[in-house]
């Protein structure tokens, strides 16, 4: 029987500089340069049961990037996608987003994570949308850094996300209807744990 899996589409960007490895400075000093870089990733779960069982949550991640002292466009095919992954903090989450691309000869990883932790105030929004972002020169995000930003998903870019939200090994309306609730009651629980009433931090 085949697994029933999840696949959607996600565009974040913002200012970006090379040189830095602090990404909120970069982000800073990319936005008075006019520097941006994009990130469309593909997001693919194959297994939906598994990746809700795994602890990690772990699926897979291809797509492109632009970024343009480099190219736009430019092909990743190996990534790697984490939601909710423990952080060695019981109140904080991560969501991974990383990428593994080559342009000119050289290899580069784009290593992403936002930070679901909640703060004072309603910071859920800001949390689930805010990709602090390293670019290492190298196969994987232990190279050295050589670049640094924060990406951000607006609210255009959530809705082309859920518009392009797709089931996958299965053709049965009533599995694909059944795998979208439960993709999405495994992400509202999991930002409820987070943010809900009585939480640390006095947001949600």
């Amino acid at each position: 029987m085949a697994k029933i899996g999840i696949t959607f589409n996600e565009t974040m960007a913002g200012p970006f500089m090379l040189g830095m490895s602090e990404p909120e400075a970069a982000a800073a000093a990319g936005k008075q340069a006019g520097q941006q870089l994009a990130m469309h990733a593909a997001v693919t779960i194959d297994d939906l049961d598994g990746f809700v069982a795994d602890p990690r949550h772990l699926g897979g991640l291809a797509g492109t990037v632009d970024f343009a002292p480099l190219d736009s466009a430019i092909p990743a095919s190996r990534g790697v996608f984490n939601l909710f992954s423990p952080a060695g903090d019981p109140d904080l989450r991560h969501m991974v987003y990383e990428l593994a691309f080559t342009h000119g000869g050289t290899a580069y990883y784009l290593a992403g994570h936002k930070r679901v932790h909640n703060d004072p105030g309603f910071d859920l929004w800001r949390d689930t949308t805010t990709l602090f972002t390293t670019l290492h020169e190298g196969r994987d995000k232990s190279a050295p850094v050589v670049g640094a930003g924060v990406l951000s998903l607006g609210l255009e870019e959530l809705m082309k996300l859920v518009a392009s939200l797709r089931v996958t090994g299965t053709d049965d309306p009533i599995d694909k209807t059944a795998a979208v609730a439960k993709f999405g009651r495994f992400f509202m629980g999991e930002l409820w744990d987070r943010y809900g009433p009585g939480k640390s931090g006095g947001g949600g």
